[in-house]
């Protein structure tokens, strides 16, 4: 009886512990409704390094003089070039030095990439292990932030969201369709604009190969439909202010209208007064979900897109929307009551 009496004051205090110092949950002895969603880090790194790719190309592209370059490409956790000529090295790293000084973290500075210039004429610009556990950390705390916002708008009654080392762990006790409301959370919601490429027909390019700049994406019907896509977005979901799902009254279709901000507004009326007569893709995940014809140009920021939505699809659409868009993907680890 006393060996039972010590454990069990030992278990108590560890408890304790655990609840002043936060030491991570145990997902089993989580109670009531509950999801465990995990983050897909790789893709928050590929992205940044995407990203970092861009702004080195506009870095470049700006600088006075221009800088010549070629072999910008991400290899790994790397993003190289080449500069040909031997003169603008060093122009070239000045240019660059803004994405290699240190950036402002939450416990101090942080060198997010590292630049080695040992080989000549090659830059390497390669992400610290400080910089990716900067990016994963953003990532996370963007990630709750969407599933607040979405747990919000759809009236979800006491929810809870928290990070555990087995990954975000989001409490639901009165939700009936727990599956459902995973499904929901999960969804990326990343959304863009993008001009359909009709400089080739698109079996041409699902048969052969597409011309450089654009890319074959499909529809998520059954069976898919292709379509040939240029890879420049003009408009993206973060000029997304307002959505809304309406009927419309004339056609019978449920549509998604939205509004844009000021800069999106702009970008938009630009690429619809230079492309009258052309489609363009809505995009969704990756999947072209409406490619209308653009009649005539789109100067209000005022936007209504159909797609063969149901009333409960154009509601899902217009939630993403306004709630934007997750970081990177997350995987349901967990559904539980």
């Amino acid at each position: 009886m006393v060996y039972l009496s010590r454990l069990r004051v030992i278990l108590i205090g560890i408890a304790l512990l655990s609840m002043v110092f936060g030491a991570p949950n145990v997902l089993a002895a989580v109670p009531g409704a509950h999801i465990v969603f995990r983050l897909d880090t790789d893709q928050v790194r590929s992205r940044r390094l995407e990203a970092m790719r861009d702004q080195i190309r506009t870095l470049l592209r700006d600088a006075e003089p221009k800088i010549s370059y070629n072999g910008l490409v991400v290899s790994g956790p790397t993003v190289q070039l080449h500069i040909g000529d031997p003169a603008q090295v060093e122009a070239a790293k000045a240019a660059l030095k803004a994405v290699v000084d240190p950036i402002a973290g939450k416990e101090g500075p942080v060198q997010e990439f590292a630049l080695d210039d040992s080989e000549p004429g090659l830059l390497k610009l390669t992400m610290t292990d400080a910089g990716a556990k900067y990016q994963t950390s953003a990532a996370l705390t963007q990630s709750i932030e969407v599933i607040k916002n979405r747990l919000n708008e759809l009236g979800v009654a006491d929810p809870g969201v928290q990070l555990t080392d087995g990954g975000i762990l989001v409490q639901a006790p009165a939700v009936a369709d727990l599956h459902s409301l995973a499904q929901t959370l999960a969804r990326q919601g990343r959304l863009s604009f993008q001009l359909v490429d009709t400089s080739m027909p698109v079996d041409d390019a699902v048969n052969g190969q597409a011309p450089a700049g654009s890319t074959v994406l499909y529809t998520p019907d059954e069976p898919p439909v292709p379509y040939l896509v240029e890879d420049r977005v003009l408009v993206s979901g973060d000029s997304v202010l307002d959505a809304k799902a309406t009927h419309d009254s004339s056609t019978g279709q449920f549509i998604v209208a939205f509004r844009l901000d000021s800069k999106g507004t702009q970008r938009f009326k630009w690429a619809t007064t230079r492309n009258i007569g052309k489609p363009f893709a809505v995009i969704l995940d990756g999947q072209v979900i409406s490619a209308p014809i653009i009649r005539e140009p789109i100067e209000h920021g005022t936007v209504q897109i159909s797609g063969n939505f149901t009333a409960q699809s154009a509601k899902e659409l217009a939630l993403l929307f306004r709630t934007g868009a997750l970081p990177a993907r997350l995987t349901i680890v967990e559904e539980a009551r």
